[in-house]
């Protein structure tokens, strides 16, 4: 019998909208049936949610460690120090505090490999800004703590079953976009994206497209010179390594003629140039999943949503879709771990006579 992924999911922001998706999620009972999901949280802040939207009970079973988990329960590591108070819909340092709190064990305990994986509740940019926490945003806290080294930073992507969108640059202001655009890093990121379509997504030959910076592709320099100057030579020398890129495609274009269809990801230059479109078309139930870490995290394409917090709309689409996406990542990770631990050994051919040889002793430094 498949062991189960235990997946550790933090709370988020206490104030939005993250135990509400939470605690619609495992209202369905038939969720433990596919993991052993803990939660990094606080019971109490989760049974104030809980009464406070009328949501369906949930029987939490309290654990110190993941070791103690339970299958087949939704299991739930306090990490939350003291009482906090939950005011929905507003920024607090109390609330920063609590999501640092639950994402710093969490971490934790991955790096101890007592956690599979990492499913994330949106977070409060400003409200968990601290000392301790100094990061844009999630993806670049794990990339500190799981990033592969060199030539191996996190990447964003989001998904939506066969749309992968996935950003040069992230958490930046636009003004500083331009600057941060270098040869060096597009080559990077394709690199990082082409690894994970193969591994993450199960794609032979992935086909990756590269969006413009400029309008119109910089209309042959009128508009900008960063597509001749960067962008294309990127390309060219991806493609040289093996990564199948093609491009840059003016975006307005690429989308409004549905080309993405025609590739199995998108690499877009910047962060709103590749959110808007795919929360356009899939803003109910993407995914953002964090490529080029040795540990596979998701969390669901929306934020804390104040706007709805406390009300009970909330929907739980994006959040179920980055479950069910983080543990068929994960399965798929382990899958070509085992298809490509033994590779075909390469053959050579003495052509030197007239009887044709194979010759299986040759070193492949000698043959290269």
């Amino acid at each position: 019998m498949e062991k189960k992924i235990k997946v550790g999911i933090t709370h988020g922001d206490i104030n939005g909208i993250g135990y509400e998706v939470i605690l619609k999620t495992f209202a369905d009972e038939r969720i433990t049936e596919l993991c052993t999901p803990i939660v990094y949280g606080s019971f109490k802040i989760a049974m104030y949610h809980q009464k406070s939207l009328n949501l369906p009970a949930i029987s939490f079973k309290i654990i110190r460690t993941p070791a103690e988990a339970f299958d087949g329960k939704v299991n739930l590591i306090n990490c939350v120090d003291g009482e906090v108070k939950v005011d929905f819909a507003k920024s607090t340092s109390e609330a920063g505090k609590a999501s640092f709190q639950a994402l710093e064990k969490a971490v934790s305990d991955m790096k101890t490999g007592m956690v599979d994986a990492l499913l994330t509740a949106p977070i409060n940019k400003h409200a968990i800004w601290s000392e301790a926490f100094r990061f844009p945003g999630h993806t670049e806290y794990l990339e500190s703590h799981f990033g592969n080294g060199h030539n191996s930073g996190a990447l964003m992507i989001l998904v939506h079953d066969a749309l992968r969108v996935a950003l040069v640059t992230g958490h930046i202001p636009l003004s500083n976009v331009a600057s941060r655009i270098t040869r060096q890093l597009i080559t990077e990121k394709l690199h990082i994206f082409n690894t994970s379509l193969k591994q993450d997504f199960c794609i032979i030959g992935p086909r990756i497209a590269v969006l413009s910076l400029n309008p119109h592709a910089g209309d042959n320099g009128l508009l900008g010179t960063e597509e001749s100057e960067c962008i294309a030579p990127a390309i060219l020398d991806a493609e040289k390594q093996g990564v199948m890129a093609f491009g840059p495609y003016a975006s307005d274009g690429f989308f409004g003629a549905e080309m993405f269809r025609k590739f199995d990801g998108v690499l877009a230059m910047y962060h709103d140039q590749g959110l808007i479109p795919f929360k356009t078309l899939a803003m109910e139930d993407g995914v953002n999943y964090t490529a080029g870490l040795s540990v596979v995290r998701t969390s669901p394409a929306h934020g804390t949503a104040y706007d709805i917090a406390g009300q009970g709309f909330a929907s739980e689409a994006s959040f179920r879709q980055a479950l069910y996406a983080l543990l068929d990542i994960h399965r798929n990770r382990i899958m070509h771990k085992k298809m490509t631990a033994n590779p075909l050994q390469k053959h050579y051919v003495d052509r030197g006579g007239d009887n044709v040889k194979l010759d299986l002793t040759k070193d492949d430094e000698l043959n290269d």
